[in-house]
């Protein structure tokens, strides 16, 4: 599929997007470089992502509260949700 055609999901998170746009490439890239000491456990990252997507304030991967980008956010264990839903 070329980007042209491509249409985003407003309520999916960034790595759900099939795009072949390098930023998403690097936010990835970014959460996977986190240093271990500082980064938020698996289990406990799917499950802020959880609660993002089913928030109404997540569109295009990006809290409308604060315009973070959730998964970034999520990937940091001293982070938290500015609603205080995580």
């Amino acid at each position: 599929m070329d980007d042209k055609n491509f249409r985003f999901c407003r309520k999916c998170l960034t790595r759900d997007m099939i795009s072949k746009d390098e930023y998403f490439k690097t936010l990835q890239e970014l959460i996977a470089n986190i240093p271990e000491d500082i980064k938020t456990a698996p289990e406990l990252y799917e499950e802020r992502l959880k609660t993002c997507t089913e928030c109404e304030r997540l569109a295009d991967g990006m809290c409308g509260a604060c315009g973070c980008y959730v998964e970034l956010r999520a990937a940091k264990r001293a982070n938290y949700c500015p609603y205080k839903k995580w």
